[in-house]
């Protein structure tokens, strides 16, 4: 049984049919995949998750596939919640936990993504799939075309981690490196996606990755026994998990899974690459392009999100907040989190950890509350950091 009844735009509210291709609605606004809730609460109970798979099809009723036979997966999803007692401890958090998204396949977390739009682009019959990317989509998007038959045409800058342009190559696809950002390589894919006969993957431009990222926060509420935490620390450059998330309390509240509560959500950017973070703080509901965007976290070199305002509408709607940190400060602490943790994460995640300090220091977390940072992927992919 699936749930799926259509596609809406959030900004027009406009009404599209399933089954049949949908890129941004005509307002330039991506779609949101919605589902029969009401039906979905009668007869969809939390407990009939028990004894499923540990992958995010567990929740398979809510995820736009109707055709088992079209999911592509190679195992992503329910990944550990790890509580960092140590770590926790040296930020006077007793109650910290680590998201840890680097067990996907791929390494990271842009496996749901991607699992949940080639799953989509198979059932929907396309067959030349084409992404920018600023790494861990690339390979992502790459593994599972191979995995189910399609082609892959991928656009990276140039300066990419090396190890994220060797795993898209050892899955087949065409790689193309750019001198420029993942703007210039989405520009170039726009370009010639008619011409070549390839769909655009880009981040929100179709309306089903942001279906895998939500499972996020299904797993999140399921392992924390169905409450959610009190804050949420997210690595954002283009936002999906975080509006996926969003989108998933909305969800699950509706279903009676949790209550209206919810944690407050805090964008974390580089200091070098910070629109979400301008944007929020000078009360504006869109994000202006960041000129010269500089980082070594690869996954935050965004100089504008399509969903920008859908980010800043989440982080608005629960009393959130938006932190920029500097390079120098999440290298040190991929470093801290490896001697006290054990865990060798990524610098988009690793990047939460001194945005967490500054908002203890500023009181704006408290020690008694029960706080989740999400790691996005291995650092094993981002060596030439410590060069």
């Amino acid at each position: 049984m699936n749930f799926l009844q259509y596609l809406s735009c959030p900004k027009c509210s406009t009404r599209f049919t399933r089954g049949v291709v949908h890129t941004l609605c005509r307002c330039g606004s991506p779609l949101l995949v919605e589902y029969d809730l009401e039906r979905a609460r009668q007869s969809f109970a939390r407990s009939s998750l028990n004894g499923r798979s540990a992958t995010m099809w567990r929740y398979a009723e809510l995820l736009p596939v109707q055709n088992d036979a079209n999911i592509v997966s190679l195992g992503e999803g329910f990944t550990p919640l790890i509580a960092a007692g140590r770590l926790g401890g040296a930020l006077g958090l007793p109650h910290l936990y680590i998201k840890d998204e680097s067990t996907n396949p791929t390494g990271s977390f842009k496996a749901r993504g991607l699992s949940a739009a080639v799953s989509m682009a198979k059932e929907l019959g396309l067959k030349k799939l084409a992404i920018p990317s600023a790494g861990n989509a690339a390979g992502a998007m790459a593994a599972y075309a191979a995995h189910a038959g399609l082609q892959s045409y991928i656009f990276m800058p140039a300066d990419t981690p090396r190890a994220n342009i060797r795993e898209a190559e050892v899955f087949g696809a065409q790689v193309n490196l750019v001198n420029g950002l993942i703007s210039d390589c989405g520009r170039i894919v726009g370009e010639r996606k008619d011409q070549e006969g390839w769909f655009d993957l880009s981040t929100l431009k179709e309306p089903y990755r942001i279906e895998g990222k939500k499972t996020m926060g299904y797993e999140l509420a399921e392992q924390l026994g169905w409450e959610l935490p009190d804050v949420i620390l997210y690595p954002t450059g283009g936002g999906t998990g975080l509006i996926g998330m969003w989108k998933a309390f909305r969800e699950m509240e509706t279903l009676g899974w949790i209550g209206s509560r919810r944690p407050r959500m805090v964008t974390v950017q580089s200091a070098g690459c910070a629109p979400l973070v301008r944007a929020f703080h000078n009360n504006e509901t869109s994000a202006a392009f960041w000129n010269d965007a500089r980082t070594i976290a690869s996954g935050l070199r965004v100089p504008r999100a399509i969903g920008d305002f859908l980010i800043l509408q989440a982080l608005r709607e629960s009393h959130g907040t938006a932190v920029a940190v500097e390079d120098s400060e999440l290298v040190d602490a991929m470093k801290l989190c490896g001697r006290l943790e054990g865990l060798f994460l990524c610098p988009e995640g690793a990047a939460c950890l001194p945005a967490l300090r500054k908002l203890v220091e500023a009181g704006w977390v408290g020690a008694d509350e029960k706080v989740v940072v999400f790691n996005t992927g291995t650092g094993l992919k981002y060596l030439e950091v410590f060069d």
